[in-house]
């Protein structure tokens, strides 16, 4: 009877190792792409998207209120200019990851614009260095990311770097919105992805 009892476990391990590979792989929550690809409900399934030799990823996109205790963080380091909206505009928020897999340095797209499905652009505002969240592009360390492990953005709550845009109200009726990464050493490279608001 003890020798028995030992058999059922020993064959439930057997498989469970079995199907470790099949179980591994449902884990995989992310998907590497280049175009075309929804960036996923609240950036759960958000892809990586491949720009050039770096991959980028969108943690979270979301309109901004600036009545808000943690959206005022996000619109700091703006000059008054910079801070009016004009009627039916909105600020709207695209928090985002870089990843640099290579050996060296390497610089991160500025050219990150969203647009709705009637052709409307937006380029990003970029506040100054007091805004602790924002993206500003620039180099990639080896084997570093963005927004840099340990720093505000990095242990925000998206854990993001945030692109800022001034939005018309009627481009959220004009939904999917879509963000597009154009790869600064080559302009014809790009990658873009549904935006999940």
């Amino acid at each position: 009877m003890f020798s028995s009892l030992r058999k059922p476990p020993l064959a439930v391990f057997c498989m469970l190792a079995a199907l470790a590979p099949t179980l591994g792989a449902c884990g995989e929550s992310h998907t590497r792409v280049t175009t075309g690809t929804y960036a996923g409900e609240s950036g759960a399934n958000a892809p990586y998207l491949n720009v050039g030799p770096l991959i980028y990823q969108v943690q979270l996109s979301r309109e901004l209120n600036p009545a808000a205790v943690e959206d005022s963080s996000y619109l700091e380091g703006l000059t008054p200019a910079q801070r009016r909206l004009n009627p039916g505009q909105e600020w709207f928020g695209v928090f985002v990851q870089v990843y640099n897999q290579n050996s060296v340095p390497l610089p991160a797209s500025t050219a990150i614009t969203i647009s709705d499905t009637q052709g409307n652009v937006y380029t990003p505002t970029v506040p100054d260095t007091t805004n602790l969240y924002a993206f500003r592009g620039g180099l990639v360390e080896a084997n570093g990311q963005l927004p840099v492990v340990g720093s505000t953005a990095w242990s925000g709550p998206t854990q993001g770097a945030l692109l800022l845009y001034k939005i018309q109200v009627v481009s959220l009726d004009n939904r999917p919105l879509e963000v597009k990464i154009i790869n600064p050493a080559r302009p014809t490279e790009a990658a873009s992805a549904e935006l999940d608001v």
